[in-house]
């Protein structure tokens, strides 16, 4: 019985690795836009040159 009581007790939340984790995510997904936004310009600008 002990050892469930163990298991079940809550683990620390690491609160500097979770900020750093969510700035990557972010800084990912601002990437991965400006990207897919120059992806469309030059799409755009070869549809008006052809």
């Amino acid at each position: 019985m002990e050892e469930k009581e163990i298991n079940c007790k809550k683990k620390k939340i690491d609160f500097k690795l979770k900020k750093e984790n969510a700035l990557n995510s972010l800084f990912e997904v601002e990437h991965f836009l400006r990207n897919i936004k120059k992806a469309c310009n030059t799409v755009c600008l070869y549809k008006i040159l052809k």
